[in-house]
């Protein structure tokens, strides 16, 4: 439901677009990774991967599983939430080892936060935390990098720039990009694992950011 309802509602705020490499797959039983910068990004991301033909679990952060409606949708659905410091963070990567077994996609954002900044404007994506390289050590599932550009052009800065950017996006139409890298198969250890998927979500993200004449990816 969540993709369907993302692949209906992100044209009506922006112009998407989606791209791949030639090599790129997105097999059953496989980790999407993706860059995260605002907080129309992961809807952004499932109405891309829909166009796709892909409907994968999310692993989000555990109180969206408190928002009215939203939170039993999740709940129903199988998303996994996530537990940041606490001891049933654990359970998170249990729940993505099950559904990777039993064949799901699943889409994590390494960064584990929303970036700061204030300002619109594209940028790398931060540091990656370890439990995407602890999930494909364990699992032995090809990590697939996703890089996506615009989102932050709908919502970003405050909570009243954000309410303001979510209202007038159906006017301004922002224009948004998803592009889909080759799968990684690594038997790196897992501090090298982590450095080589942050790379290649955010060759993957300058691809995006490129499709949209941002400064940031054409000045790389």
């Amino acid at each position: 439901m969540l993709s369907r309802l993302a692949d209906f509602l992100v044209p009506a705020v922006g112009r998407l677009t989606v791209t791949a490499d030639a090599e790129a797959e997105l097999a059953p039983g496989s980790i999407i990774v993706a860059n995260h910068t605002s907080l129309a990004d992961p809807a952004v991301v499932l109405a891309a991967l829909h166009r796709l033909d892909v409907r994968p679990v999310v692993m989000a952060a555990a109180g969206l599983w408190r928002v009215p409606v939203l939170g039993p949708a999740l709940a129903r659905e199988g998303h996994i939430p996530v537990h940041r410091g606490e001891r049933r963070a654990a359970d998170a990567v249990d729940a993505a080892v099950e559904a990777l077994h039993r064949g799901r996609l699943v889409l994590i954002y390494a960064e584990g936060g929303l970036p700061r900044r204030t300002d619109a404007a594209e940028a790398a994506p931060g540091a990656f935390r370890s439990g995407v390289s602890r999930l494909a050590q364990r699992t032995g599932a090809p990590v697939v990098p996703v890089g996506q550009a615009g989102a932050r052009r709908i919502t970003s800065g405050s909570t009243a720039k954000q309410l303001a950017g979510l209202l007038t996006a159906p006017l301004r139409r922002p224009e948004l990009h998803v592009h889909v890298g080759k799968p990684l198969r690594s038997t790196a250890d897992v501090p090298a694992r982590t450095e080589r998927t942050r790379t290649a979500v955010t060759t993957a993200w300058r691809t995006a950011a490129a499709h949209l004449g941002e400064p940031a990816a054409l000045a790389a």
